[in-house]
């Protein structure tokens, strides 16, 4: 099945998009340093995971534990 059409995939494929570009962004700053364009969308999930870190942390322990479980 999709991504798309299942939503436990779809959030784990979003929490695992910004803790990657929040990785690369905290490594290589000067990749992500274009805030509008194709980049500006990676830029933006970067943004999330600085800001909202606790949540997103949060999220994939959760994420974790529910593949785990079921």
């Amino acid at each position: 099945m999709s991504a798309l059409f299942n939503f436990h995939s779809f959030l784990m494929v979003v929490l695992l998009f910004i803790c990657t570009c929040t990785y690369v962004k905290m490594q290589f700053p000067y990749v992500l340093q274009q805030k509008t364009g194709f980049r500006g969308f990676f830029w933006k999930a970067a943004r999330i995971g600085e800001r909202l870190s606790p949540w997103v942390a949060v999220g994939c322990f959760t994420m974790g534990v529910s593949i785990i479980v079921f």
